[in-house]
């Protein structure tokens, strides 16, 4: 069972978590205010969201290397700080270029934060721990996304725009004093040189990727540039995978994808996130534009999908130990692919009580899925690789959040080229979305019967598994 101080410690980086994802989605509801204030359009502060999902992709693959090299809790807490002054300076921005520079900033930070505390919070945890400790650090992440629309319209509505950024301040100075008291600092490890190749092919490549996906996001382009740069995105991935795999001391440990219960996690988890981080987009925007709901209404409906997240999080556990993970993984795959397509069914006469047991059922779905691969993914990999395994992952599932948008956009062209009207193009995209989802039921079938039985409980006996440079308080030597 998780002590005091592993809770607490799980907690803090789900806050830490939080902050990250929600300024990632938050400034998109404010555009046009802060736009005014800037003095530019609405589509040039779409440059404030991308700089900061591009800064994330692009800087998470150091984590595991910086973390080896000056130890976890320097790192932790020098990305929460950097995270936490950077807001301050982007709500002081009063251009749009400051702002830009100061949101790489923030991206750095948040690249930092979150993978290097979720090694904290992993390392010296009992595998059977490791079911609970996901579900706190996951749920967090869910509910950004959903909370975001609502509490970025109230804000730039009734504060201004600068509170976006400020509502970092007194949760970045909590962080800081937890992350303080909480985690203690432990031996660095002697990692070999940087690998200068695999940081600019692999930087380069996931930099591009996100570009990519914010040119198919802005309607207002043509299909070109973006063409131009995915074509950049997948030759410069290409070459950084053939370099990774032949280097002796790679920036990104491919090799540990042999591990059938990580490499599911990478491919299948990824599919999900893109399909989690596509339905609170598409929502809001069928809610108002095809149902004519005001913006209140549609984010209320909306936050059915965090009740159903947090109605599962209690029972996550103990269905876990009690089924396993590939029957869990197939309900939630298949459960969040019939609640996705079933919103193509959803009219503006349909009942806001069928509307919103659908989208309620959906989030459950999604944070069962969620839970499960995030825990599955560390189950059986050794401890000398929990850090490579650590920064791969962290990787994944923040390049597949930040394509989710992208993903949904491209799903509404094809719609509206297939079905053209006003609810066409949103039944098509979210059938599409439901097939994408479907692909990921495909990778869990090929999941052996008994993938991930050692963090179960009763199943195995718990094993600590500490991390190398990494420590978290004393008062665990109790266990």
């Amino acid at each position: 069972m998780l002590d005091t101080r592993q809770r607490a410690t799980a907690l803090l980086v789900a806050g830490c978590f939080f902050m990250e994802m929600l300024d990632g989605t938050i400034v998109a509801t404010a555009a046009p205010q802060m736009a005014a204030s800037l003095h530019t359009t609405p589509a040039s502060v779409g440059l404030v969201i991308t700089v900061y999902l591009t800064t994330l992709a692009v800087l998470i693959p150091l984590s595991g290397w910086l973390t080896a090299r000056f130890g976890a809790r320097r790192v932790f807490l020098t990305a929460i700080v950097l995270f936490t002054l950077a807001s301050a300076a982007c709500a002081a921005s009063d251009s749009l270029g400051p702002l830009v520079a100061m949101r790489a900033l923030q991206g750095a930070g948040g690249a930092l934060m979150v993978p290097v505390g979720r090694l904290l919070v992993l390392a010296g945890a009992a595998r059977t721990d490791l079911p609970r400790i996901m579900a706190y650090i996951v749920w967090p992440g869910l509910m950004a996304p959903v909370v975001a629309p609502l509490l970025g319209g109230l804000l730039a509505t009734y504060a201004g725009w600068h509170w976006l950024f400020l509502v970092n301040l007194p949760l970045g100075a909590v962080a800081l004093v937890a992350a303080r008291r909480l985690v203690v600092a432990g031996p660095t490890a002697s990692p070999p040189p940087l690998d200068v190749p695999g940081v600019l092919l692999s930087c380069t490549g996931l930099g591009a990727l996100t570009w990519a996906a914010h040119l198919v996001a802005d309607t207002a382009g043509g299909w070109g540039p973006a063409a131009a740069v995915a074509a950049l995105a997948v030759l410069t991935l290409g070459a950084a995978t053939r370099h990774l795999l032949r280097t002796a001391h790679p920036l990104v440990n491919l090799r540990t994808l042999d591990v059938a219960s990580f490499r599911a996690t990478v491919t299948g988890g990824s599919l999900f996130w893109i399909v989690v981080g596509a339905v609170p987009f598409l929502l809001p925007l069928l809610f108002q534009e095809v149902f004519g709901w005001s913006a209140v209404k549609s984010g209320a409906v909306v936050l059915f999908v965090f009740l159903g997240n947090i109605g599962i999080k209690p029972a996550t556990t103990g269905l876990l130990n009690r089924f396993g993970f590939r029957p869990l993984l197939l309900v939630a795959t298949v459960g969040l692919a019939l609640a996705v397509a079933g919103c193509a069914l959803l009219t503006a006469d349909t009942p806001i009580a069928v509307t919103a047991v659908l989208v309620m059922a959906g989030g459950a779905a999604r944070s069962l899925g969620l839970t499960c691969f995030s825990t599955i993914a560390f189950s059986e990999m050794p401890a000398e690789r929990l850090r490579d395994a650590n920064a791969l992952s962290a990787t994944a599932s923040q390049l597949a959040a930040g394509l989710g948008v992208a993903v949904a956009t491209v799903a509404l062209r094809l719609g509206g080229a297939l079905a053209p009207g006003a609810a066409g193009p949103y039944r098509v995209a979210f059938c599409l979305l439901g097939a994408v989802c479907l692909a990921t039921t495909a990778g869990v079938l090929r999941l052996s019967r008994g993938a991930g039985d050692a963090v179960r409980s009763g199943r195995a006996q718990p094993a600590a598994t500490a991390a190398p440079g990494v420590a978290v308080s004393d008062s665990r030597k109790s266990e």
